[in-house]
């Protein structure tokens, strides 16, 4: 319809336009109710709406950086229990050593002392390889690359196998075997001392990732908070509104009737 076709009186146009003004508020208060929030699009509020995005991205890009800090959290601890559990068998095999000093030379106990003793060496090795996660080895000298917001850390491997602890094979053959055994036991010292100093800087790096993890949850929260401080509705003041702007709706349709009383009188002339 044209907008001349029908002609209005000033006082019906002021009311059809104070309705229209309200049904309007209405469904904008309705919309804010049922989703949340006051800035849905763009058009809501240009400003707050991206401001709002912008804080939201950078909170999903640092959830998805928690995620693999949470992994390599997983990658060092399962390193921590490779070398616990090769200081134990390094433990042992000191221990092996220890009785190999008061036995017969090249007697079914040497030997058999010296057999256990490379078992354990070789298992060693193997334990090494299996501390691994998720295709990360720590203890195969594999360099694991943390990444956070802004920068890295680098948490250096090492090689935790016999041949990289430079603990060698037994050979307590000899007449004289003491010497050798008494090597031997220098070379498990050290490589206990090793694995401390290793142990050592492990932990220092997963003290700084823990702290990063509670720092990014934290963050968070915060850009969360921001974000929703921009865009969500307070639905109480939005309630409010909606009985209001009710009982506005009413009195403007109300209104409206009274206005089109005056044209309607002028009909009952011709009546």
């Amino acid at each position: 319809m044209a907008i001349n076709d029908v002609s209005l009186t000033a006082g019906m146009r002021a009311n059809l336009l104070a309705l229209q003004d309200t049904v309007n508020l209405l469904n904008r208060t309705q919309s804010r109710l049922s989703t949340g929030k006051k800035v849905n699009t763009a058009i809501d509020n240009p400003v707050s709406f991206f401001a709002s995005q912008a804080l939201t991205s950078r909170a999903s890009v640092i959830d998805s950086l928690k995620d693999a800090m949470g992994q390599a959290v997983q990658t060092i601890t399962a390193a921590d229990k490779g070398i616990k559990a090769i200081t134990s068998m390094i433990e042992q095999a000191k221990g092996i050593a220890q009785s190999a000093q008061s036995a017969v030379p090249q007697s079914a106990e040497m030997t058999s002392l010296q057999a256990q003793y490379n078992t354990l060496r070789t298992q060693l090795t193997e334990l090494a390889d299996d501390s691994g996660y998720k295709g990360k080895n720590l203890l195969s000298n594999d360099d694991l690359v943390v990444k956070f917001e802004g920068t890295t850390l680098t948490v250096e491997g090492f090689d935790a196998s016999a041949a990289g602890l430079l603990i060698t094979a037994a050979d307590w053959s000899a007449a004289d075997p003491s010497a050798a055994i008494d090597a031997d036991v220098v070379l498990l010292d050290n490589a206990l001392v090793t694995l401390r100093q290793e142990s050592s800087k492990m932990s220092g790096n997963l003290s700084i990732i823990t702290v990063r993890q509670e720092f990014s949850t934290n963050m968070i929260n915060t850009l969360t908070e921001g974000s929703d401080k921009l865009t969500l509705a307070d639905t109480n003041e939005e309630g409010a509104n909606m009985l209001m702007l009710q009982t506005r709706q009413s009195l403007s349709t109300t209104a409206l009737s009274l206005s089109a009383q005056a044209a309607q009188s002028v009909l009952r002339l011709f009546q």
